[in-house]
């Protein structure tokens, strides 16, 4: 076989020219494609997830991703047969356009979403990109592995897509396991960028260095040189892009930001309007707590459901520890168990001082058992009984969070009460998402509770609900204080039988529970909140 240079490859033989050493040669290419398919998986599950962050919408976001970029693969697919000729120069050419694109993705995204506001067209544009660039890795990939050695095309196509699969397994296992906790998610998507270009560019080059021109070996060499220190250039200045893209989304000045593997962590400060500090936490761009105003919230979201008995209370979501204060104020509790998924939240509440200073230092308390997990899991295994319950956790607006909103999870929750225990669920806004919150209250009621709806005035929020909730089919849950409730701040019970006057145009509709198979909670929340 003669070895043909790339200028001469338009003029291909008809038989493919082989390459020396061939099993080294086709272990290393079966090893780029290995790298290839781990990095073409991991920029998948980096646009998917950066939309869920900043968009919401978990189910959609994955839904427009996958369908485009499989879409676009096809036609990239297409798009190579021409490009066969000279598979070895196009190869390295699309490995390193690819890398270029979906390392800088993320960084290109999170700027069109935060100056611009077209994160929507800017994904299906950068989605159509990268399901090019990797629909047009195969066809090519195939043509350089028959290279190497001919084979029968069957067996050819069982080991490309064998060791393809392969690396699409280990890449999305590393995104969430590795490349989120270590670099992030911008870093992380560099990172990989410079995977893709090494893979791309010099492993195939490497290869076939015999069959391509000395100056075809230099340009292409060079353009993966150029790629390399776009993508260095990009990691070294990644925090201040991001520190400065993340600061035009609010409005505040930012004083702590973290993306975890759950969540984007964000808290603002600032004494532009009160003339004391404001500090708001924001989870995934959604306001968790003004400090100004929260004790509003949370003596709502408390001290009802403390009425009765509360020697063993259980707290689900709340890590900032803010309900926890006010559990920890009645001095007969003798053990809290939280439940929070992020770690990362709970590190925040015991060690960011102002909300450290808000929280009074809640998690330090000795009665405190903090549970890092999945509350919907966790309560599958609990065997302890609770006196009451307190359910925090954010609107469900994403499928993960739809499922605590659920019938099988209230379910599950009665498997940890007793007959005389009270629950109490925030519920989001009955004037802004009254669907949302009288559906919440609907699955509660089919899981087998009666209930007791009210609603309050958060300034920072807005007009916000909660429904009381007792186990069984006795009577409702009276909605008071406790005799020996501290002094609170906003509530009495004046106030609380006020609370349970809804104005005529924001009563009780009819509403579908939610469960697993038909998050309906997920339906209503996503419409409402699109109306405003």
């Amino acid at each position: 076989m003669s070895t043909t240079t790339l200028g001469r490859d338009s003029a291909a033989p008809s038989r493919p020219p082989a390459v020396r050493h061939s099993r080294g040669a086709r272990f290393l290419l079966l090893f780029a494609v290995f790298l290839c398919a781990a990095c073409g998986l991991v920029y998948e599950l980096a646009l998917t997830a950066l939309g869920s962050y900043l968009i919401g919408n978990s189910v959609l976001q994955t839904s427009v991703v996958i369908s485009v970029m499989v879409f676009a693969m096809g036609i990239g697919s297409l798009a190579a047969k021409p490009l066969r000729r000279r598979a070895v120069g196009a190869f390295a050419l699309v490995e390193g356009i690819l890398a270029l694109v979906g390392g800088l993705s993320v960084l290109v995204l999170y700027a069109a979403f935060a100056w611009l506001r077209l994160y929507t067209p800017a994904m299906i544009v950068i989605t159509l990109l990268v399901g090019l660039l990797i629909g047009a890795e195969i066809p090519l990939l195939m043509t350089l592995l028959q290279r190497i050695r001919r084979q029968e095309a069957g067996s050819a196509v069982a080991d490309m897509f064998a060791v393809d699969y392969i690396g699409a397994l280990v890449g999305g296992l590393c995104f969430p396991l590795l490349l989120l906790p270590t670099f992030g998610q911008l870093r992380g998507a560099l990172v990989v960028g410079a995977v893709n270009a090494f893979a791309g560019v010099v492993v195939v080059l490497f290869i076939f260095r015999r069959q391509t021109r000395r100056v075809v070996r230099l340009g292409l060499l060079g353009f993966g040189t150029v790629v390399l220190g776009v993508l260095g250039t990009a990691y070294a200045l990644a925090d201040d892009l991001e520190v400065t893209a993340r600061q035009q989304l609010y409005r505040d000045p930012i004083v702590h930001a973290e993306t975890t593997p759950y969540q984007e962590i964000v808290v603002t400060r600032s004494t532009a309007f009160t003339g004391d500090a404001d500090m708001r936490l924001f989870l995934n761009g959604d306001l968790q707590f003004s400090s100004v105003d929260e004790y509003r919230y949370h003596e709502s979201l408390v001290h009802p459901a403390l009425s009765g008995s509360r020697g063993d209370v259980l707290i689900m979501g709340g890590g900032d520890g803010l309900a926890l204060r006010e559990v920890l104020r009645y001095d007969d509790v003798r053990h809290v168990t939280l439940v929070e998924l992020d770690p990362a939240m709970t590190r925040l509440a015991r060690d960011f001082a102002p909300l450290r200073r808000l929280n009074g230092g809640a998690l330090d308390d000795p009665r405190v058992e903090v549970v890092d997990a999945d509350a919907f899991n966790w309560l599958r295994d609990a065997r302890q009984r609770y006196d009451a319950v307190v359910v925090d956790f954010p609107d469900p607006d994403t499928a993960a969070l739809a499922k605590l909103y659920s019938v099988e999870f209230y379910g599950l929750l009665g498997q940890v009460l007793t007959p005389q225990s009270r629950v109490i669920v925030q519920s989001g806004s009955p004037f802004f998402a009254p669907k949302t919150f009288w559906s919440i209250a609907a699955t509660i009621e089919a899981a087998g509770y009666t209930t007791t709806e009210f609603q309050v005035d958060v300034p920072s929020f807005g007009n916000w609900g909660y429904v009381l909730a007792a186990p069984g089919d006795g009577p409702a849950p009276p909605l008071r204080l406790a005799p020996d409730a501290p002094r609170l701040r906003y509530l009495d019970d004046a106030v609380l039988k006020a609370a349970t006057v809804f104005p005529v145009d924001r009563r009780r509709e009819d509403v579908r529970p939610s469960t697993l198979m038909d998050p309906a909670v997920l339906e209503y929340v996503l419409n409402e909140w699109r109306d405003y």
